[in-house]
């Protein structure tokens, strides 16, 4: 999860073969927004539910199947990349990008050091 700079917020690891969908109810839990941005996987009517019970707009296009389509607000869809470019930081970490870490504890911490590098480059003084 970011915020609407781009800079992470909060993750959860899960199992390599687990949908990522499962745990976006979870990482809402308690957090204040205006919009909620996501692809088309997180489109489910559980989380969509869930980003309305938070006083959120869902921006997030509907997938294929939906015989009633849901719209959504496609120039803030475009911000999404945002989100992208916060795994394309996190990828410059190598332990990250390769999985390198065995233990699910170990790459919990190597994520949680990417994601606290990458917010405190924000107070280095590089002038």
């Amino acid at each position: 999860m970011t915020d609407e700079a781009g800079l992470p917020v909060a993750f959860r690891i899960t199992p390599g073969q687990a949908a990522e969908y499962a745990q976006a109810i979870a990482l809402l839990e308690g957090r204040k927004a205006d919009a909620v941005i996501a692809d088309k996987g997180y489109d489910s009517a559980e989380i969509v539910a869930k980003i309305e019970s938070l006083g959120a707009v869902a921006v997030i296009p509907p997938r294929r199947h939906w015989k009633v389509k849901r719209s959504y607000d496609r120039e803030l869809y475009k911000e999404r990349n945002r989100i992208e470019r916060c795994f394309n930081r996190l990828k410059h970490f190598r332990r990250f990008s390769t999985r390198y870490c065995r233990t699910v504890e170990a790459f919990r911490s190597c994520t949680a050091l990417a994601c606290s590098w990458i917010r405190l480059q924000l107070y280095v003084d590089t002038a």
